[in-house]
Protein backbone atom coordinates (compact mmCIF):
# COMPACT_ATOMS: atom_id res chain seq x y z
CA UNK A 1 0.00 0.00 0.00
CA UNK A 2 1.19 3.52 -0.69
CA UNK A 3 3.03 5.55 1.88
CA UNK A 4 3.81 2.96 4.56
CA UNK A 5 7.46 2.29 3.71
CA UNK A 6 9.73 4.01 6.21
CA UNK A 7 6.87 5.24 8.38
CA UNK A 8 7.26 4.87 12.14
CA UNK A 9 4.34 3.14 13.87
CA UNK A 10 3.32 2.29 17.40
CA UNK A 11 1.12 -0.78 17.86
CA UNK A 12 -0.21 -1.27 21.39
CA UNK A 13 -0.85 -4.82 22.52
CA UNK A 14 1.53 -5.67 19.73
CA UNK A 15 2.95 -8.89 21.15
CA UNK A 16 -0.11 -11.11 20.92
CA UNK A 17 -3.05 -12.08 18.72
CA UNK A 18 -4.18 -9.36 16.36
CA UNK A 19 -1.32 -7.11 17.46
CA UNK A 20 1.34 -9.54 16.29
CA UNK A 21 -0.37 -9.96 12.92
CA UNK A 22 -0.47 -6.17 12.54
CA UNK A 23 3.20 -5.75 13.41
CA UNK A 24 4.21 -8.45 10.94
CA UNK A 25 2.14 -6.94 8.14
CA UNK A 26 3.44 -3.41 8.72
CA UNK A 27 7.03 -4.68 8.60
CA UNK A 28 6.21 -6.41 5.31
CA UNK A 29 5.03 -3.02 4.05
CA UNK A 30 8.41 -1.53 4.98
CA UNK A 31 7.28 0.30 8.11
CA UNK A 32 9.33 0.77 11.28
CA UNK A 33 7.34 -0.75 14.14
CA UNK A 34 7.41 0.01 17.86
CA UNK A 35 5.81 -2.93 19.66
CA UNK A 36 4.12 -1.73 22.87
CA UNK A 37 2.98 -4.44 25.25
CA UNK A 38 2.46 -4.92 28.98
CA UNK A 39 4.53 -8.08 28.56
CA UNK A 40 7.88 -6.49 27.88
CA UNK A 41 9.68 -9.78 27.24
CA UNK A 42 7.15 -10.71 24.57
CA UNK A 43 7.46 -7.26 22.96
CA UNK A 44 11.25 -7.55 22.83
CA UNK A 45 11.06 -11.10 21.47
CA UNK A 46 8.69 -10.09 18.68
CA UNK A 47 10.83 -7.08 17.78
CA UNK A 48 13.88 -9.35 17.58
CA UNK A 49 12.00 -11.79 15.36
CA UNK A 50 10.93 -8.97 13.05
CA UNK A 51 14.49 -7.67 12.84
CA UNK A 52 15.86 -11.14 12.14
CA UNK A 53 13.55 -11.27 9.14
CA UNK A 54 14.97 -8.03 7.79
CA UNK A 55 12.48 -5.63 9.33
CA UNK A 56 12.97 -2.59 11.54
CA UNK A 57 11.35 -2.82 14.97
CA UNK A 58 11.76 -2.10 18.65
CA UNK A 59 10.06 -3.65 21.66
CA UNK A 60 8.83 -1.66 24.67
CA UNK A 61 7.28 -2.68 27.99
CA UNK A 62 4.39 -0.26 28.43
CA UNK A 63 1.42 -0.12 30.78
CA UNK A 64 -0.92 2.07 28.74
CA UNK A 65 -3.11 2.74 31.79
CA UNK A 66 -0.30 4.88 33.25
CA UNK A 67 -0.14 8.27 31.49
CA UNK A 68 3.40 9.04 32.70
CA UNK A 69 4.74 5.69 31.49
CA UNK A 70 3.04 6.21 28.12
CA UNK A 71 4.65 9.63 27.74
CA UNK A 72 8.09 8.23 28.59
CA UNK A 73 7.70 5.33 26.17
CA UNK A 74 6.57 7.53 23.27
CA UNK A 75 9.50 9.87 23.88
CA UNK A 76 11.83 6.85 23.84
CA UNK A 77 10.39 5.69 20.51
CA UNK A 78 11.14 9.11 19.06
CA UNK A 79 14.74 8.84 20.24
CA UNK A 80 15.14 5.28 18.99
CA UNK A 81 13.14 5.23 15.75
CA UNK A 82 12.06 8.77 14.87
CA UNK A 83 8.85 10.79 14.93
CA UNK A 84 5.68 8.68 15.11
CA UNK A 85 3.66 8.69 11.89
CA UNK A 86 0.96 6.14 12.78
CA UNK A 87 -0.63 5.01 16.04
CA UNK A 88 -2.58 1.76 16.19
CA UNK A 89 -4.46 1.37 19.47
CA UNK A 90 -4.95 -2.38 19.63
CA UNK A 91 -4.44 -3.36 23.29
CA UNK A 92 -7.55 -4.73 24.97
CA UNK A 93 -8.74 -7.03 27.72
CA UNK A 94 -11.99 -8.46 29.05
CA UNK A 95 -13.41 -11.07 31.37
CA UNK A 96 -16.79 -12.40 30.26
CA UNK A 97 -19.68 -12.49 32.73
CA UNK A 98 -23.27 -11.25 32.95
CA UNK A 99 -23.19 -7.65 34.13
CA UNK A 100 -25.00 -8.37 37.40
CA UNK A 101 -22.32 -10.93 38.27
CA UNK A 102 -19.52 -8.35 37.99
CA UNK A 103 -18.28 -5.74 40.44
CA UNK A 104 -16.65 -2.27 40.36
CA UNK A 105 -13.14 -3.71 40.73
CA UNK A 106 -13.54 -5.59 37.44
CA UNK A 107 -15.22 -2.58 35.79
CA UNK A 108 -12.29 -0.35 36.69
CA UNK A 109 -9.77 -2.74 35.16
CA UNK A 110 -11.76 -3.15 31.95
CA UNK A 111 -12.22 0.63 31.62
CA UNK A 112 -8.57 1.34 32.41
CA UNK A 113 -7.26 -0.95 29.67
CA UNK A 114 -9.89 -0.45 26.97
CA UNK A 115 -10.75 3.24 27.37
CA UNK A 116 -8.33 5.13 29.60
CA UNK A 117 -5.30 3.47 28.01
CA UNK A 118 -6.17 4.56 24.47
CA UNK A 119 -6.92 8.07 25.75
CA UNK A 120 -3.43 8.20 27.25
CA UNK A 121 -1.93 7.06 23.95
CA UNK A 122 -3.89 9.62 21.93
CA UNK A 123 -2.89 12.50 24.17
CA UNK A 124 0.80 11.69 24.02
CA UNK A 125 1.03 10.89 20.31
CA UNK A 126 -1.41 13.44 18.91
CA UNK A 127 0.37 16.37 20.52
CA UNK A 128 3.44 15.35 18.55
CA UNK A 129 1.55 14.63 15.33
CA UNK A 130 -0.23 17.98 15.58
CA UNK A 131 3.10 19.79 15.82
CA UNK A 132 4.18 18.07 12.58
CA UNK A 133 0.83 18.67 10.85
CA UNK A 134 0.34 15.06 9.83
CA UNK A 135 -0.42 11.57 11.13
CA UNK A 136 -2.74 8.59 11.16
CA UNK A 137 -4.54 6.83 14.00
CA UNK A 138 -6.33 3.51 13.67
CA UNK A 139 -8.29 2.43 16.72
CA UNK A 140 -9.18 -1.24 17.13
CA UNK A 141 -12.61 -1.24 18.76
CA UNK A 142 -15.05 -4.16 18.48
CA UNK A 143 -18.41 -5.00 16.99
CA UNK A 144 -19.42 -5.42 20.64
CA UNK A 145 -19.33 -1.61 20.72
CA UNK A 146 -21.58 -1.37 17.66
CA UNK A 147 -24.23 -4.02 18.30
CA UNK A 148 -23.61 -5.26 21.87
CA UNK A 149 -22.39 -8.62 23.12
CA UNK A 150 -23.89 -10.64 25.96
CA UNK A 151 -21.44 -11.08 28.80
CA UNK A 152 -19.35 -8.09 27.72
CA UNK A 153 -21.38 -5.10 28.89
CA UNK A 154 -18.57 -2.95 30.26
CA UNK A 155 -16.17 -3.97 27.49
CA UNK A 156 -18.84 -3.05 24.92
CA UNK A 157 -19.35 0.29 26.66
CA UNK A 158 -15.63 1.01 26.38
CA UNK A 159 -15.47 0.04 22.72
CA UNK A 160 -18.57 2.08 21.94
CA UNK A 161 -16.85 4.95 23.71
CA UNK A 162 -13.77 4.53 21.54
CA UNK A 163 -15.95 4.75 18.43
CA UNK A 164 -17.59 7.98 19.61
CA UNK A 165 -14.26 9.39 20.81
CA UNK A 166 -12.64 8.63 17.46
CA UNK A 167 -15.37 10.37 15.49
CA UNK A 168 -15.14 13.45 17.70
CA UNK A 169 -11.36 13.56 17.60
CA UNK A 170 -11.40 13.09 13.82
CA UNK A 171 -13.31 16.38 13.62
CA UNK A 172 -10.95 18.14 16.01
CA UNK A 173 -7.77 16.94 14.28
CA UNK A 174 -8.85 17.29 10.64
CA UNK A 175 -7.31 20.75 10.26
CA UNK A 176 -3.99 19.25 11.37
CA UNK A 177 -4.32 16.66 8.58
CA UNK A 178 -4.51 13.80 11.07
CA UNK A 179 -6.80 10.94 10.07
CA UNK A 180 -8.52 8.97 12.81
CA UNK A 181 -10.49 5.84 11.93
CA UNK A 182 -11.78 2.70 13.62
CA UNK A 183 -11.67 -0.99 12.76
CA UNK A 184 -14.17 -3.22 14.57
CA UNK A 185 -13.31 -6.92 14.61
CA UNK A 186 -16.12 -9.41 14.86
CA UNK A 187 -15.51 -12.73 16.66
CA UNK A 188 -11.83 -13.46 16.08
CA UNK A 189 -9.88 -16.53 17.13
CA UNK A 190 -7.50 -14.96 19.65
CA UNK A 191 -6.53 -15.62 23.25
CA UNK A 192 -9.07 -12.98 24.30
CA UNK A 193 -11.84 -14.85 22.48
CA UNK A 194 -10.76 -18.18 23.96
CA UNK A 195 -10.89 -16.65 27.44
CA UNK A 196 -14.37 -15.33 26.65
CA UNK A 197 -15.61 -18.64 25.27
CA UNK A 198 -14.21 -20.68 28.13
CA UNK A 199 -12.50 -24.08 28.08
CA UNK A 200 -13.69 -27.50 26.99
CA UNK A 201 -17.04 -28.42 25.49
CA UNK A 202 -18.72 -25.12 26.37
CA UNK A 203 -16.08 -23.14 24.51
CA UNK A 204 -16.27 -25.38 21.45
CA UNK A 205 -20.06 -25.09 21.33
CA UNK A 206 -19.89 -21.30 21.42
CA UNK A 207 -17.18 -21.23 18.77
CA UNK A 208 -19.15 -23.55 16.48
CA UNK A 209 -22.38 -21.58 17.01
CA UNK A 210 -20.67 -18.33 16.07
CA UNK A 211 -19.05 -19.91 13.02
CA UNK A 212 -22.49 -21.01 11.83
CA UNK A 213 -23.89 -17.50 12.38
CA UNK A 214 -21.11 -15.83 10.40
CA UNK A 215 -21.95 -15.77 6.66
CA UNK A 216 -18.37 -16.74 5.76
CA UNK A 217 -18.75 -19.80 7.98
CA UNK A 218 -15.77 -19.28 10.26
CA UNK A 219 -14.34 -17.08 12.99
CA UNK A 220 -11.99 -14.32 11.97
CA UNK A 221 -8.25 -14.82 12.17
CA UNK A 222 -5.79 -12.11 13.28
CA UNK A 223 -4.46 -11.78 9.72
CA UNK A 224 -7.96 -10.89 8.52
CA UNK A 225 -7.61 -7.53 10.28
CA UNK A 226 -4.19 -6.59 8.96
CA UNK A 227 -5.19 -5.43 5.49
CA UNK A 228 -7.95 -3.15 6.74
CA UNK A 229 -5.70 -1.55 9.35
CA UNK A 230 -2.83 -1.07 6.89
CA UNK A 231 -5.19 0.51 4.38
CA UNK A 232 -6.45 3.08 6.88
CA UNK A 233 -2.86 3.82 7.94
CA UNK A 234 -1.68 4.26 4.35
CA UNK A 235 -1.72 7.11 1.87
CA UNK A 236 -4.51 5.27 0.04
CA UNK A 237 -6.79 6.49 2.86
CA UNK A 238 -5.64 10.12 2.85
CA UNK A 239 -9.19 11.50 2.49
CA UNK A 240 -10.85 9.07 4.92
CA UNK A 241 -11.41 10.07 8.54
CA UNK A 242 -13.98 9.47 11.27
CA UNK A 243 -15.06 6.15 9.74
CA UNK A 244 -15.83 2.76 11.30
CA UNK A 245 -15.08 -0.44 9.39
CA UNK A 246 -16.38 -3.79 10.60
CA UNK A 247 -14.31 -6.89 9.82
CA UNK A 248 -16.67 -9.68 10.79
CA UNK A 249 -17.16 -12.04 7.85
CA UNK A 250 -20.59 -10.45 7.32
CA UNK A 251 -21.93 -11.14 10.83
CA UNK A 252 -22.67 -7.45 11.44
CA UNK A 253 -23.11 -6.17 7.91
CA UNK A 254 -26.20 -4.15 8.86
CA UNK A 255 -26.18 -1.01 11.00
Amino acid sequence: MRGLSGKVLIVTGGAGGIGTALCQRFVEEGSVVAVFDLNGEAALALAEKLRSGGGKAGGYAVDITDADLVESAVAQVERDLGAVDVLVNNAGWDRAAPFLDTDPVLWEKIVAINLTGPLNMHRSVLRRMSAHGRGRVVNIASDAGRVGSSGEAVYAACKGGIIAFSKTLAREMARSRININVVCPGPTDTELFRDFAGPGERGEKLKNALAKAIPFGRLGQPNDLAGAVCFLASDDATFITGQVLSVSGGLTMAG
